[in-house]
C-alpha cells in the first residue's frame, strides 16, 4: 500500500501521526483532532510549491499513527514522542540551563541532602526547582548549619573510626561514627528538614516549640537553646515568604526575536511578583517545519474549531507553531508549573494545554488552582512581554553578532552551567602527560579572576606509579597538591578541573575523599566529545553549545594545562635522552651526568668542550674518556 492509499484509510479520530523516511526514521511528529483530515492536508495541490513543505513530503515514505481518546491525550503523547524520537522537522527544545532541585535521600538509613538537576525514581524526595540556581545551594547550606543533615559522599552503611571536619564545625550530626548520634535523633532532624522543604513552617515551628519545652524541663539546656535558635531562623524565613506572596503570583513571561533564520527566546521567571531569573534559548537553524501545518490549522479554524493563531511572519516562521511546541516541551510532565504563563502570540491548542497542565498539578498533589496561558494585549503584562522581547533581541545580538560577554557574565554563566555554589574565582586544572608510560609528569595551571595566573602553575613528576596508569597518576598529583594546601591552611579553589573523562574524574574524587575534603566542586572535560562531567551528577553530563563562552573558557584552560604538561614532559624526555648517551661512557654515572648537563646546558655543548673545559666539572681521566667516546661515535 503506497502512502496516499494508506492516508485514505486513516481514522477520523484524534491521535498522533509520525512521518517516516526511507530508512524508517521518524522525521516529523504531529497531533490532530482528525487524523485523516490533517495528514491528507499535506498532499493538497499547491502545497508542494512551498520548499519546506516539499522537503518533508518528498522525504516521507510512510506514516504511522496512534489513536487516543481525546485531544489532551494527543497533546501529551505528541510531546513524549518528540522528546523521545527527536525528529528533525520538529522544533526541539535546546536549553541553556536546567534548574536545580534539593534532593532528600529518604531511601537511605541516614538520609542526606544534595543539590541536583536530574530527577530520578530512586525513593528520594525532590523539592524545587529553585530560581535563581544558587538559591538551592543557600537552602542546603542552611540545612547543614541549622538541621545538621549533611551532603557528604561518605559510605554511611558502615562505621568509620572518626568523623570528618563537618562534624567538628557543627554542620553534621556524625552518623558515620558510632555513638556520635542515634537513629532517633537523626530521624528527627530529617523530619524537620522534610517539613522545612515542603514549606510547612507552621507545623515545624509547633514541633520545635514542643521539643524546646521538653528539653528545658529535662534541664537539657544546650539542646533547648538549639531548638530556640532554629525556631527563630524558621520564623524569619516564614516572614520573608509571606511578604513575597503578598507581592504577586508566580508567572513565566516569554519574548522572542527572529531574524535571518535564527531565533532567540527569553523566559523570565517571576516568583512572588519579582523577576528572579532569566532563561535563554537559541535556534541557529530552525527545522524545516512544514509550512502547510499553519494552513491546515487555519482550515480547521474555518471548520469551527477554537483558537486564533497569529499571522505567520516571513520565511515561513510561525511564532504560534513555535510557542505551542516550546511550551509543551517545557511544562508537560514537569513537577512544577507556574500559575500564569504569558506568551507573545496565541496558538491553536492553548486551551487544551491549559487544561492538561492544570490537571497535571492536581494529579501530582499540587495546589487546586488553574494554570492560565494568556496573551496580554495591553497594560503591565504586555509591558513584561515587551521587556522579554527586548532582552531576547539583546541575547540574539550577543549570540549571533558575536559580541564578547564581559568577565562577570562569563563567570555567572559558568556558575550556572556547572551548578557551582559560588562564582568561579579560581580554577585549578590538571593534566597527565607521558609517552608509553615513560617520564610520566603532570601539570597544574591556574585561572584566576578572568586570566591565567602563570606564577601559580605547578609541575609534578610522578613518583609512586609504575608503567601507564593515568588514574593512579591523577590520584597521586591531586593528593600531593591538596595535602599541601591543607598543611599550609590555604583555601581550596572554586573548581578543580580535570583534563580527561570519568576515570580521571573519579580518581581525583578518590584522592579528595582520602584527604576528607568534601563538597569540593570537581569536574572533568572529556576530549573529542567536549562534554563536561560534574562530580555527583556524572549520569547527566553538561553539554554546552559550541558557541558557549563557558565552553570556550573551559577549553582554553584545558588546552593550557595540556600545553604546559607536554612542554614539561618534552623537556624531561630530552634530559633523559641526553643523560642516556652520557651514561654509556665508562666511568660516567648519574651524578656526573647531572653535573655535566647543569654546567654546559646541553649535550651538544658537552660534545664541543675540550679536556680543559670538561676537567672543570669531572676528573681528567673522565674528561679524556668523554672526548674519546664522542670521537669514536662521530667517526
Amino acid at each position: 500500500m503506497d502512502l496516499p492509499q494508506k492516508i485514505r484509510t486513516l481514522p477520523t479520530s484524534p491521535g498522533v501521526y509520525l512521518y517516516k523516511n526511507a530508512e524508517g526514521e521518524v522525521i516529523y511528529v504531529g497531533k490532530a483532532k482528525n487524523l485523516r483530515s490533517r495528514v491528507s492536508s499535506y498532499f493538497h495541490e499547491g502545497r508542494w510549491e512551498d520548499a519546506k513543505t516539499g522537503t518533508l513530503v518528498r522525504e516521507a515514505v510512510d506514516v504511522d499513527y496512534i489513536v487516543v481518546a481525546n485531544n489532551k491525550e494527543a497533546l501529551a503523547l505528541e510531546n513524549h514522542l518528540i522528546k523521545q524520537k527527536k525528529p528533525r522537522f520538529n522544533i526541539l527544545l535546546r536549553d541553556d540551563k536546567t534548574y536545580p532541585y534539593v534532593k532528600l535521600t529518604l531511601a537511605e538509613r541516614f538520609p542526606r541532602v544534595y543539590v541536583t538537576r536530574r530527577l530520578r525514581k530512586d525513593g528520594s524526595a525532590y523539592y524545587g526547582p529553585y530560581f535563581p540556581a544558587n538559591l538551592a545551594y543557600r537552602i542546603v547550606d542552611l540545612i547543614h548549619r541549622h538541621f545538621m543533615v549533611p551532603s557528604c559522599k561518605v559510605d554511611l552503611t558502615r562505621v568509620h573510626p572518626r568523623p570528618c571536619l563537618q562534624f567538628y564545625i557543627k554542620r553534621c550530626l556524625g552518623p558515620c561514627v558510632k555513638e556520635l548520634t542515634t537513629l532517633e535523633i537523626y530521624s528527627e532532624a530529617v523530619r524537620d528538614v522534610k517539613l522545612f522543604l515542603e514549606g510547612r513552617q507552621t507545623d515545624l515551628v509547633k514541633s520545635l516549640r514542643e521539643r524546646m519545652s521538653e528539653t528545658a524541663e529535662a534541664q537539657e539546656f544546650e539542646r533547648a537553646a538549639r531548638y530556640r535558635d532554629l525556631i527563630s531562623t524558621v520564623e524569619q524565613l516564614q516572614e520573608k515568604q509571606r511578604i513575597a506572596a503578598a507581592e504577586g503570583d508566580d508567572a513565566d513571561v516569554f519574548g522572542y526575536h527572529y531574524e535571518n533564520q535564527m531565533l532567540a527566546v527569553n523566559l523570565f521567571h517571576m516568583r512572588g511578583g519579582k523577576v528572579l531569573d532569566r532563561r535563554e534559548f537559541f535556534w541557529e537553524d530552525l527545522p524545516e517545519l512544514a509550512s502547510q501545518q499553519f494552513a491546515s490549522q487555519q482550515n480547521e479554524q474555518n471548520n469551527g474549531e477554537t483558537g486564533a493563531p497569529a499571522r505567520p511572519t516571513s520565511d515561513s516562521f510561525h511564532p504560534n507553531e513555535f510557542f505551542s511546541a516550546l511550551l509543551k516541551q517545557l511544562y508537560l510532565a514537569q513537577p512544577y508549573v507556574p500559575r500564569n504563563i504569558y506568551v507573545p502570540v496565541d496558538f491553536e491548542d492553548r486551551e487544551e494545554l491549559e487544561e492538561a497542565l492544570s490537571e497535571q498539578l492536581a494529579g501530582e498533589g499540587g495546589r487546586a488552582t488553574r494554570v492560565h496561558i494568556t496573551v496580554p494585549q495591553r497594560g503591565d503584562k504586555r509591558e513584561l512581554i515587551d521587556l522579554a522581547g527586548t532582552n531576547a533581541k539583546q541575547s540574539y545580538d550577543q549570540r549571533f553578532r558575536v559580541l564578547k560577554p564581559n568577565a562577570r557574565a562569563i563567570q555567572e554563566a559558568f556558575q550556572d552551567a556547572l551548578a557551582l555554589p559560588e562564582l568561579p574565582k579560581r580554577i585549578e586544572c590538571f593534566d597527565i602527560s607521558h609517552i608509553q608510560g615513560a617520564e610520566t609528569v603532570a601539570s597544574m595551571v591556574v585561572w584566576e579572576d578572568g586570566k591565567m595566573k602563570k606564577s601559580d602553575y605547578r609541575k609534578f613528576i610522578i613518583r609512586t606509579v609504575a608503567g601507564v596508569d593515568d588514574f593512579a597518576s591523577m590520584r597521586e598529583v591531586v593528593t600531593r597538591r591538596y595535602k599541601r594546601l591543607q598543611e599550609e591552611k590555604k583555601p581550596m579553589p572554586s573548581l578543580l578541573l580535570i583534563d580527561g573523562g570519568l576515570g580521571q574524574l573519579h580518581a581525583a574524587a578518590q584522592a579528595l575523599d582520602a584527604l576528607e575534603i568534601i563538597n569540593q566542586p570537581l569536574a572533568a572535560i572529556a576530549k573529542r566529545e567536549e562534554i563536561i562531567y560534574v562530580h555527583g551528577q556524572e549520569d547527566d553530563p553538561v553539554v554546552l553549545d559550541h558557541h558557549s563562552p563557558v565552553l570556550h573558557l573551559v577549553q582554553m584552560i584545558r588546552d593550557e594545562a595540556h600545553r604546559f604538561a607536554v612542554t614539561f614532559h618534552r623537556k624531561r624526555r630530552q634530559i633523559r635522552d641526553r643523560a642516556t648517551e652520557l651514561r654509556e661512557i665508562p666511568g660516567v654515572g648519574e651524578s656526573t651526568t647531572r653535573r655535566l648537563l647543569e654546567h654546559f646546558g646541553s649535550l651538544q655543548a658537552v660534545k664541543q668542550a675540550d679536556v680543559a673545559a670538561l676537567s672543570a666539572v669531572v676528573t681528567k681521566s673522565q674528561a679524556e674518556a668523554i672526548l674519546e667516546h664522542f670521537r669514536k661515535s662521530s667517526s
